[in-house]
């Protein structure tokens, strides 16, 4: 497995950051970012986002929380992963 870094919350600390990456090969997103608090879990967890879509958080899955001053990175990543979904795409 390769990532490709895209960036780091530019007002880190140099300590744990929320971070993003896209994995070479699936072009997923990789995120690290600060585990939601309780109330926000609840909230995500308790409300029907999607008409008859089951509500809850699934044990494998966690809420993270990325600050609005990452959104460019967020962006970057995003068109990073498109690129490379295409990419992969055009070689099957």
């Amino acid at each position: 497995m390769a990532l490709r870094f895209v960036g780091i919350d530019p007002n880190t600390g140099g300590e744990g950051s929320p971070t993003v990456w896209v994995e070479e090969e699936s072009a997923d997103l990789v995120l690290q970012g600060e585990e939601a608090d309780e109330l926000l879990q609840a909230l995500v967890g308790s409300t029907e986002w999607v008409a008859s879509h089951k509500t809850g958080i699934p044990a494998h899955e966690r809420v993270i929380r990325i600050p609005a001053r990452m959104v460019p990175i967020l962006r970057e990543a995003c068109n990073a992963a498109e690129r490379a979904s295409a990419e992969h795409r055009d070689v099957r």
